[in-house]
């Protein structure tokens, strides 16, 4: 797994833009930025849509405040599902919601979820990191199925 020191791994997510479906890598997301990435198992599960973004979509001034210059959710989720899912949750421009569909950012930074069990197949475990020019600055991943230390107000108490 990642650490607190460690460069964000390399890789190519996707976003919904106005034109359609768009690439970023993590280099254009976090070089020369402050970014608040957080990541949950899944676009509509329960805990990640009345809990987890929420949190983030109500602290988003906060946390901009504080220096942030993207807040970013990355789930292992086709773009579509992603796109359709802020728009469920009304986020505006508040998020930045990536898809990571093959699970290959996720996969470098070594949190995946099995959800085999579930019938959720590989995910990612649900954990919020704060990047300052491509470096992780804090992490925090949860050890369970629960939302804590990776909550809004937590990461906004943090910086």
């Amino acid at each position: 797994m990642v650490k607190v020191g460690d460069k964000i791994p390399s890789a190519t997510l996707k976003t919904m833009g106005e034109s359609g479906i768009q690439d970023i890598t993590t280099e254009e997301l976090t070089t020369g930025k402050k970014v608040v990435i957080f990541a949950v198992p899944g676009a509509f599960t329960p805990t990640c849509s009345k809990s987890h973004a929420p949190g983030f979509i109500q602290h988003a001034a906060e946390l901009k405040a504080k220096g942030v210059d993207t807040i970013a959710c990355v789930s292992v989720n086709d773009p579509f599902v992603m796109d359709a899912w802020a728009k469920d949750l009304a986020a505006g421009s508040a998020l930045l919601f990536l898809a990571d569909g093959n699970g290959d950012f996720t996969k470098a930074m070594d949190l995946e979820l099995d959800g085999r069990g579930f019938g959720l197949g590989a995910r990612s475990q649900r954990y919020a990191a704060v990047i300052e020019d491509g470096v992780i600055t804090k992490l925090e991943v949860e050890g369970g199925g629960g939302l804590t230390c990776s909550a809004a107000d937590n990461i906004l108490k943090l910086l």
